[in-house]
């Protein structure tokens, strides 16, 4: 029996998840391209109602991955680098990648915040979080703060490569 997830799936039939945190951060979504990884693909569909007073995530910036908004419903405000301004049904976002400009759809309205959310997905995506200074790298499943330092700092007098089974250089003592 074949366990891809089907092709054309149909809103009423995805059970939303919720994820809420404290009063502020959160939202109810619902992934609607389940079959896109499974067949090879990565471009990645989600429907997100966002609450009165939330903010789905962090404001961050991608360096791989571009990302698209479609206001379905309500209004909100976009933070979009140091600007920020006032979305509502019918608009389109563009968030491209790479530009270093952070960005964060937040609901300051009485009603939710409907929308898509399109983006790809890069197993080597890098993410940052200028506010908190964290910085996601999937490809290590990880996220964290980078400290800053010289390029051989920390690394051993003696290369790995000359300690761990290499063979010797002629006149080495064994």
């Amino acid at each position: 029996m074949d366990k891809t997830p089907p092709m054309v799936v149909n809103l009423d039939e995805v059970p939303p998840t919720e994820r809420l945190l404290g009063e502020r951060w959160g939202a109810r979504y619902r992934p609607m391209t389940p079959s896109m990884r499974a067949r090879g693909g990565t471009l990645g569909v989600n429907w997100i109602c966002l609450p009165p007073g939330r903010a789905c995530v962090p404001f961050h910036a991608h360096q791989r991955e571009d990302e698209v908004f479609w206001i379905l419903s309500g209004a909100g405000i976009l933070r979009y680098g140091d600007e920020v301004q006032r979305i509502r049904a019918g608009d389109c976002i563009a968030c491209p990648a790479g530009t270093g400009v952070a960005h964060q759809i937040a609901n300051d309205s009485d009603a939710d915040l409907v929308y898509l959310a399109i983006g790809g997905y890069d197993r080597d995506e890098v993410c940052i979080y200028p506010e908190s200074g964290k910085v996601l790298i999937r490809s290590l499943q990880q996220v964290g703060r980078i400290m800053a330092s010289e390029y051989m700092d920390g690394e051993p007098e003696v290369p790995g490569a000359f300690t761990i089974g290499a063979p010797r250089f002629a006149g080495d003592e064994t």
